[in-house]
């Protein structure tokens, strides 16, 4: 296998480590294959759209979801470093309403993939980062959702000691017990 695979607290979420070949002149590593995707998670996903985003430090994207048209996201950080966050929004789940969280970033070579009925975000931890998402539905604005990022009822531990940069649609976003939720 060209990475590993390691379950988080909540099992469905994973984190994906890749095997890094470097030397002096620097690094190669297999950053998706399907078929070996497939074998070591279990997940037969097709992905049809790519994502890049460039945030600056302090910058807070999430949580994010579409109720119809739900995503499977495999994420990335190219440059940089960010603290990923994701919430089990599926009420029928024993981890509804939990949350897991790691680092990623270019030096670690992470990988999260976050199965749909998830809500997910990141925080720049970085003075800049770029992000990248390969998703397993398009996007659909009308569908779109935000879970606020700062809910208590959830409970994020977010690493930071600032008031994060939020776009309009996260300082307006619900709380758990008011968004829309997967059955």
């Amino acid at each position: 296998m060209p990475f590993t695979v390691t379950p988080t607290a909540i099992p469905d979420v994973l984190v994906l480590q890749p095997k890094v070949f470097g030397d002096a002149r620097g690094f190669f590593f297999e950053s998706f294959n399907a078929r070996d995707f497939a074998q070591a998670t279990g997940v037969d996903a097709q992905f049809v759209q790519d994502n890049h985003s460039k945030s600056a430090k302090g910058v807070l994207r999430g949580l994010h979801y579409q109720i119809q048209h739900p995503q499977g996201k495999l994420v990335r950080v190219v440059q940089g470093s960010v603290f990923d966050a994701v919430v089990d929004l599926r009420r029928a789940s024993p981890t509804f309403g939990k949350w897991t969280g790691t680092v990623l970033s270019a030096e670690n070579h992470r990988q999260l993939w976050v199965p749909p009925g998830f809500a997910h975000g990141f925080v720049v931890l970085s003075h800049s980062a770029e992000f990248l998402y390969k998703t397993t539905d398009y996007w659909y604005p009308e569908h779109e959702r935000s879970l606020a990022w700062n809910d208590p009822s959830i409970g994020i531990d977010w690493p930071i000691d600032f008031a994060p940069q939020l776009a309009a649609k996260d300082q307006a976003a619900k709380l758990l017990a008011e968004v829309d939720v997967f059955e």
